[in-house]
């Protein structure tokens, strides 16, 4: 059940995203400034993505510390 209420945000996030992309390219040239931020914001979340499935010692705590 859990995936299924994932599954179904990951769609609506998509499609959302969508929406915003298409509209900022009707804006333009103002919309360009959005994608612009939009494209930033790609970049450091795939950066802060990469570096937490990269990172050893935070998998040790989760495995090994109690909460």
């Amino acid at each position: 059940m859990k995936y299924v209420a994932w599954g179904i945000l990951l769609v609506l996030a998509i499609l959302w995203l969508l929406a915003i992309i298409t509209g900022m390219i009707v804006a333009f040239p103002f919309g360009l400034i959005g994608l612009l931020g939009l494209f930033a914001m790609g970049l450091l979340f795939a950066k802060v993505l990469k570096e937490r499935m990269e990172n050893k010692e935070d998998d040790y705590y989760d495995k090994h510390v109690d909460q």
